[in-house]
């Protein structure tokens, strides 16, 4: 059966991008000027500075952080095969820029798992438990649809009242794993207007080396925070420890989160618009608890995602022995994954063997080889996982990408349909980069489509 978006394991997806895989990493001094800064490096940021420099126009990346990359991160030493701890999916790949990019750099591009199970307690579920399953989420899609032709209000609140054992699965697969955020802090419309992502393929390098492929030609300054952009005026550029650098343009790329953090400091300041439109687009929570077997304690195949049936959103999902391997994560989300991070590696650990016990028996935790965890929304340069727009706030993307003169704004929390997903990052970045080109004047606004003059038929005034 193929499980979409809108039906099983439908909305899968941490956005999250990659580590420095042969970025031209600019040596100090920074460059004085550019046509165009670009702040920060992940998938908005990369896409944006080779749109500019396919333009011919001089750019420049100032990253944060020592990598480029985002929130796609590849983790290429802890394990025997790479460990993508954030973004691991690329969707639609029919259409995808990013997938359509990854062969010709080296990129070797995997189709889906190709087995998804469903857990009851210490049992695997019946065929005809996934289909009450799969028709209670059809459901569900179907009340939050049916909702946002008439509010923008909260998902949880117009959820079939009777799905009954099902109820904490759906919120689980449609709200925590699927954007990082639980229903009821969703907005019925942003969700009901996201194109549909079924979990396509994915890379065997991970995307973090991907992104590092696709900015090995871009020029970026690592480690390099922006402290203050001047964006109106005679003196548009942006100041860092290291230097100025002036512009003719800007395109800011920081996470929703970094925008409302303060952590930017801009001249003059960002309308409250713009402020309030990020603040409503918050990040949501998700975390990925990597843990390498002896063996194959959890009898599971190659590439096998999991979930459970639920009575609550205390739960997580399995990804099993990644690539062939015995390396296997849980990923945690929402409220209890923004909470259980809060309280350590050693915490979201031990939640992992306890939920992987309850499921699988009690020799999951003498099998377990090495450990690791990410904490996203610790990370100072990002401070969460995706954008999730609050309960009436699903305007605020369009919001947040309306150009403030010579100042662009993109990511994915920009992209009205394709938020939370890399290739919504690329497509924001590309979109950027060209206004920022067209308000340079270095590209031509298409001119408008002339009206085809045909000859009026004469009318014929007899018989033929």
């Amino acid at each position: 059966m193929t499980i979409s978006r809108r039906d099983f394991l439908s909305a899968s997806a941490a956005l999250t991008l990659a580590p420095l895989f042969g970025a031209r990493v600019l040596a100090a001094p920074l460059p004085r000027d550019a046509d165009i800064v670009v702040i920060g490096a992940g998938a908005a940021g990369i896409a944006a500075a080779r749109r500019i420099q396919a333009a011919n126009r001089k750019v420049i990346v100032v990253e944060a952080s020592s990598r480029i990359g985002g929130r796609c991160m590849t983790d290429a030493t802890s394990f025997d095969v790479p460990f993508d701890r954030g973004a691991r999916w690329l969707h639609t790949p029919e259409t995808n820029a990013v997938v359509k990019l990854a062969r010709p750099v080296g990129i070797d591009v995997a189709p889906s798992p190709p087995s998804q199970k469903l857990r009851i307690g210490r049992r695997n579920a019946r065929a005809g438990e996934t289909e009450e399953l799969l028709a209670a989420v059809v459901r569900a899609n179907r009340a939050i649809d049916e909702a946002a032709r008439r509010a923008d209000i909260s998902c949880a609140a117009v959820l079939p009242k009777d799905l009954g054992d099902w109820a904490g699965t759906i919120d689980f697969v449609l709200g925590a794993y699927a954007t990082g955020k639980d229903l009821k802090d969703l907005s019925t419309l942003d969700l009901s207007r996201a194109q549909d992502r079924a979990i396509d393929v994915a890379t065997r390098q991970g995307l973090g080396v991907l992104m590092g492929k696709l900015g090995e030609a871009v020029p970026v300054a690592l480690s390099t925070p922006a402290t203050r952009v001047t964006w109106s005026g005679r003196d548009i550029g942006v100041e860092t420890a290291s230097g100025r650098i002036a512009a003719r343009a800007l395109i800011i790329t920081a996470s929703s989160n970094v925008l409302s953090s303060g952590a930017i400091k801009f001249t003059p300041e960002l309308p409250k618009r713009q402020l309030d439109a990020a603040a409503k687009l918050s990040l949501g929570s998700y975390d990925r608890i990597a843990l390498q077997f002896t063996g194959n304690p959890l009898g599971l195949g190659r590439d096998e995602l999991m979930v459970e049936q639920s009575t609550s959103t205390r739960t997580g999902a399995l990804f099993a022995n990644i690539g062939g391997s015995s390396l296997c994560t849980v990923d945690v989300a929402g409220a209890f994954g923004r909470d259980l991070a809060t309280q350590g590696e050693a915490a979201m650990v031990a939640f992992a063997v306890e939920w992987l016990t309850k499921l699988f028996g009690s020799d999951i935790k003498a099998a377990i080889k090495r450990s690791a965890t990410t904490r996203w929304d610790a990370s100072p340069f990002v401070l969460g996982a995706m954008s999730g727009a609050a309960p009436g706030g699903q305007a605020s993307r369009r919001i947040l990408s309306e150009p403030m003169g010579n100042l662009f704004l993109a990511g994915e929390a920009t992209h009205e349909t394709l938020w939370g997903t890399v290739d919504g990052a690329w497509e924001s970045g590309e979109r950027a980069a060209e206004a920022a080109l067209k308000r340079i004047g270095a590209m031509k606004e298409p001119e408008p489509e002339k009206p085809v003059r045909t000859k009026r038929r004469q009318r014929s005034s007899g018989a033929e």
